[in-house]
């Protein structure tokens, strides 16, 4: 086994990677490390406190408003000055008794909320009382938060990425030194070459999904619902999917630039369509027939479905359906185009 051409031609896809200390790090470090910046940066967290000032406003008005932060100013001007200054978002006046005056910048967001906020407190203080009674059932359920959506999305953005960018970037460099041309030349069946790419790469699956997902899990405490089969499953069909989009995108360039332009011209678009990072219906009706139909959108929902609502085979056949379509259509014309010289 030792001297099978296959086995030689795989271990040297796994050295070619493993001396390749920034590809080591594009594929496990930087997606765990925008896993925990964006993580950290949308991370559940109390209500904001907004600050504001008042100026002939008794503080009483606000003491059933825990999310104001009130300072009281003497004269209109210093609450003006401190307005001006960014210390508060919104100054209360009162005039008269019966009248209050709010000021502040209607375009900054802040503003706006701080006034909302002021003038229910104000008016429920008064005695205003709603003609609707309401309540707040909140919600926190692990599962919903952002960081809970971003994982399956991170996942799937970094199998389209490893898959092409293996497949794609080392098939063109071997052109362009010359190496496929010689390798063509010895005996080996010209399958092995590339089955050694698919082989190698669905190799580097179990500790590139396996890692991020147990960051995910014991960092975030991301849920697993679903069947981790049915993840392994998913993942292998849809780095296979980006396996074969990559070797038809490497099938014909002669240089790496020519390469990288047509890689970058295929994912980027899907970065932003198929929902990495919020989601694809954000978009309009009249384009969310494209989006369904793109690889990387498939990939992400099956794995959102699996992961966080614990869905079965059944309920994802329509996105498996979609990988395995990629896959079918593009590994067989990327075949019939590679040039081997």
């Amino acid at each position: 086994m030792a001297d099978h051409p296959l086995w030689q031609l795989t271990l040297v896809r796994f050295r070619e990677f493993l001396r390749e200390p920034e590809a080591l790090f594009w594929v496990f470090g930087f997606p765990l490390l925008l896993a925990a910046g964006l993580g950290l940066a949308f991370r559940n967290t109390p209500a904001e406190t907004v600050s504001i000032g008042v100026v002939g406003t008794e503080h009483a008005a606000f003491e059933q408003a825990p999310s104001l932060d009130v300072d009281a100013f003497a004269t209109l001007e210093e609450g003006l000055k401190a307005l001006r200054e960014g210390r508060i978002a919104l100054l209360v006046e009162r005039p008269e008794a019966d009248a209050v005056v709010y000021h502040y910048d209607d375009t900054n967001p802040q503003g706006r909320d701080a006034r909302m906020r002021a003038d229910l407190a104000l008016q429920q203080s008064a005695g205003r009382v709603d003609p609707v009674a309401a309540r707040d059932e909140l919600m926190r359920e692990t599962g919903s938060r952002y960081i809970d959506f971003l994982v399956p999305g991170l996942l799937g953005m970094n199998l389209m990425g490893g898959s092409i960018w293996s497949m794609g970037f080392a098939i063109v460099d071997a052109r362009r030194r010359k190496l496929m041309k010689r390798l063509v030349a010895t005996p080996m069946p010209r399958h092995y070459f590339l089955l050694s790419f698919l082989i190698s790469r669905l190799a580097m699956l179990v500790v590139e999904v396996g890692a991020f997902l147990a960051f995910g899990v014991l960092v975030f405490g991301v849920p697993i619902r679903g069947s981790l089969a049915l993840i392994a499953g998913i993942c292998v069909l849809g780095s296979l999917a980006f396996g074969a989009i990559g070797l038809l995108l490497s099938s014909r360039a002669r240089t790496v630039e020519a390469a990288s332009g047509l890689m970058n011209l295929t994912m980027l678009p899907m970065w932003i369509l198929s929902g990495v990072f919020f989601s694809s219906q954000r978009f309009p009706d009249a384009v969310q027939p494209i989006i369904a139909a793109l690889p990387l959108t498939a990939l992400n929902d099956a794995l959102r479905a699996t992961m966080l609502q614990g869905e079965t085979v059944a309920q994802i056949l329509p996105e498996a359906g979609v990988l395995a379509a990629w896959l079918v259509v593009c590994f067989p014309v990327a075949l019939k185009l590679f040039r081997w010289r």
